[in-house]
């Protein structure tokens, strides 16, 4: 039997991203696609509870079906697995992005929101972003390292728990590196609130902000990116900081 696939992604289903992963995954097996029907980029991991979700079904056929959700990425995978996929899903898909989702980035992400919502649920999972923000973006350079990477995953299996967070630089194909597995840059984002009037004199605010990362160590996503690699981050759920443990531990007991 051939592997499942479930694809989804945060920029919604009309993605030229999103076209391109399940192209690519249709070559190693079935493909479920259950995407946002609108754009839900920043969506981190949240969940719609405020309402009922919809799903609107786009295709229908052999080894490919599409379907639209009206509710979060991470609303996509736990509907698509419990009601949509017609057995236990091999592998879980995000993206292709358009845009980082490298370092704190990955904090905010609907991408990897659902990454982490699948690892969390049990099935191996890998998010895809392009350094690229057009939505017509040029994916032809950075296929053959995602076709590599999902053989490599079906074929080998992921550690329990752990996910991949693979970014990768808006190159041709001349220019692309190769891949490194890195850690996470340590960076923030600095926002503001642009305070506007509507035209009722009413006022308004509209988020901007600057990307601040000062730690371009040679083992960490930015730099690969900055120096033409495709990164390729591990992570995980749990938030739990295990060194910090015994610090903590002496500092509650002095009390």
């Amino acid at each position: 039997m051939k592997p499942l696939i479930l694809i989804t992604n945060d920029d919604s289903f009309v993605s030229k991203g999103l076209r391109v992963l399940d192209e690519v995954a249709q070559e190693f097996g079935d493909v479920v696609v259950m995407a946002p029907e609108c754009n839900s980029s920043g969506m981190s991991h949240s969940i719609t509870t405020n309402r009922p979700l919809r799903v609107r079904t786009i295709k229908e056929s052999e080894g490919l079906n599409v379907y639209a959700c009206d509710g979060t990425p991470v609303d996509c995978v736990k509907m698509a697995t419990e009601h949509f996929c017609p057995r236990r899903v091999d592998l879980v898909l995000s993206g292709i992005n358009h845009g980082s989702n490298a370092s704190i980035n990955v904090m905010y992400s609907g991408t990897m929101g659902a990454v982490i919502e699948a690892t969390n649920a049990g099935y191996d999972a890998v998010g895809f972003s392009l350094l690229s923000h057009q939505m017509d973006a040029d994916f032809s350079a950075a296929v053959p390292y995602i076709r590599d990477i999902i053989g490599r995953v079906l074929e080998e299996g992921l550690p329990e728990h752990v996910s991949l967070n693979v970014n990768i630089p808006s190159l041709p194909a001349s220019e692309l590196k190769g891949v490194k597995v890195c850690r996470e840059a340590r960076a923030q984002w600095v926002d503001s609130f642009v305070k506007r009037l509507d035209p009722n004199g009413m006022p308004y605010y509209w988020m901007s902000g600057r990307f601040i990362c000062n730690d371009m160590e040679a083992d960490t996503d930015e730099r690969a990116l900055a120096d033409g690699y495709i990164s390729v981050v591990p992570i995980h759920p749990d938030y739990t900081n295990y060194q910090a443990i015994g610090e903590i531990t002496q500092m509650m007991k002095k009390r």
